[in-house]
């Protein structure tokens, strides 16, 4: 997705200039939230000030949501992009009689797994490595670090076959290195169930590593 994808909607250019609402006390939040919810409503109907006024008023509770999913600044204001642009995209979806900050939170929360999802792709490679430290390294070996880069290797391949909750779960509490009820949270699975795709998942790879299935 470009870089530049603020530019996808009017009024964009002067979003990321101007400073956007300090984090509302609790007592303000209701009223913040009834303001958003109307600023929507007549986004929605064309008003074009209440659109560009939303969406700045919003960029704070993006960028905190962001941030704290993702440890990269960059990915961070990337994955705010993206969800400026779907929220355009999917603006006429919102139901105006319902509040507009859940729809908002959930739409974040999508754009940033995304980031995360796309920068575990790319980083196959050092993913194998981080995880490969906690699996045994194969008995006999001449040269661990040899044994290492061969461990990696066989993770890293071993790691595609596993079933979807499993990467999903191993992905979220070993690689990101969340809490179990972080990764609950981000992947929709209770933390039941992440235990035991993490856990099936480390012994399935230790199995393919040590070549004892």
């Amino acid at each position: 997705m470009p870089s530049t994808c603020l530019r996808a909607f009017p009024g964009e250019s002067s979003l990321m200039d101007k400073p956007g609402l300090a984090a509302a006390a609790p007592d303000d939040r209701d009223a913040r939230d009834l303001r958003w919810s109307r600023l929507m409503a007549a986004a929605q109907a064309g008003d074009r000030r209440a659109y560009e006024d939303l969406l700045r008023e919003c960029l704070p509770l993006l960028r905190q949501i962001c941030r704290a999913r993702l440890r990269d600044a960059t990915e961070a204001e990337d994955a705010v992009q993206d969800t400026l642009l779907t929220i355009h995209r999917a603006r006429a979806s919102y139901d105006a009689s319902r509040p507009f900050r859940p729809w908002l939170v959930a739409i974040t929360e999508r754009r940033a797994l995304d980031r995360i999802r796309a920068r575990g792709r790319r980083s196959g490679r050092e993913a194998a490595l981080d995880l490969a430290a906690e699996l045994p390294a194969p008995e006999g070996s001449a040269d661990a670090a040899l044994d290492a880069n061969r461990a990696a290797a066989k993770l890293r391949d071993a790691v595609q076959d596993l079933p979807q909750s499993q990467r999903t779960a191993l992905g979220l509490t070993k690689l990101q290195d969340l809490t179990l009820q972080e990764a609950s949270a981000r992947s929709g699975m209770s933390i039941g169930a992440i235990k035991v795709a993490t856990h099936r998942a480390v012994q399935t790879l230790r199995r393919r590593l040590t070549g004892q299935e």
